[in-house]
């Protein structure tokens, strides 16, 4: 009996998100121990526990099931309808963001998942990272995702941060003269690096993204906020890829409702 529970909690730790609300989340990054570097079982690559540098162009995604059908995303399970809709991130297209932070464990377990599904994502979508900011050290990472947007290396550096904190361990205190030395040994310029984290630029673009977490509800990471209608979260029975299939499901649906003429007004 105690075996088989360990099994199923071997299985739902890895699919179980990020509380930053806790004081050993909000002081420190994730630890080194064994759970940290455990897959989920949903991910492919061949060192699942970090991020692939690189991946392998993702299959066709399967047809959206239609609404109601057993194979449909539950509401009140993967997803939440938002009561009031809120302003999103950035304007056009319909939008898919992911509130993420470097420290959550299970955002670097979902990050080859999500690079696979931006290879297929459709033209009328977009992608937007949210890095959550819920005070100590994830909030100096949200400064160091968003100076690293400010400054160009983003994209080159995103899944490099993920491997330096859950697989490689660099990171002890998550200060922002560690974080600078990190992205110097990818060839940032570390002085400009650090000031660009206490930029106003950079204040700005934190406030903003922790307004649009307590505006959508966000409690955990990884969290994705569709259009600012819908919130979604990953669960232990359909795990990273039932997420990414709710996200396509309420894609199609907002797709669908633009697509549908607004009824005329009653005189």
């Amino acid at each position: 009996m105690l075996r088989r529970l360990l099994i199923v909690l071997a299985l739902l730790i890895p699919l179980a998100a990020c509380k930053p609300s806790t004081p050993e989340d909000t002081a420190t990054p994730a630890p080194a121990d064994s759970t940290a570097s455990t897959p989920a079982p949903t991910e492919t690559p061949a060192d699942a526990s970090a991020p692939a540098e690189g991946t392998t162009p993702a299959p066709a995604p399967a047809p959206v099931p239609a609404p109601g059908s057993p194979e449909a995303p539950r509401l009140g399970t993967d997803y939440e309808v938002l009561e009031t809709p809120q302003p999103t991130i950035g304007q056009g297209k319909i939008e898919v963001a992911e509130v993420f932070s470097y420290m959550c464990i299970h955002c670097a377990h979902f990050q080859p998942s999500v690079d696979a599904w931006k290879q297929r994502m459709p033209a009328d979508v977009r992608w937007e990272y949210v890095p959550g900011a819920f005070g100590g050290a994830w909030d100096e990472f949200a400064r160091a995702y968003y100076a690293a947007e400010i400054l160009g290396v983003q994209a080159r550096t995103h899944n490099d941060v993920f491997k330096a904190i859950h697989v490689d361990h660099v990171i002890k205190t998550g200060s922002p003269d560690e974080i600078a030395d990190l992205y110097a040994k990818w060839g940032v310029d570390r002085t400009k690096f650090l000031e660009t984290m206490k930029s106003f630029g950079v204040t700005a673009k934190l406030n903003r993204g922790k307004q649009f977490a307590q505006r959508t509800g966000v409690g955990s990471t990884p969290t994705m906020v569709i259009n600012g209608k819908y919130r979604a979260n990953v669960t232990p029975d359909r795990g990273f890829e039932g997420l990414l299939a709710t996200v396509d499901f309420l894609v199609a649906q907002e797709r669908a409702a633009a697509a549908t003429p607004a009824a005329a007004p009653t005189p």
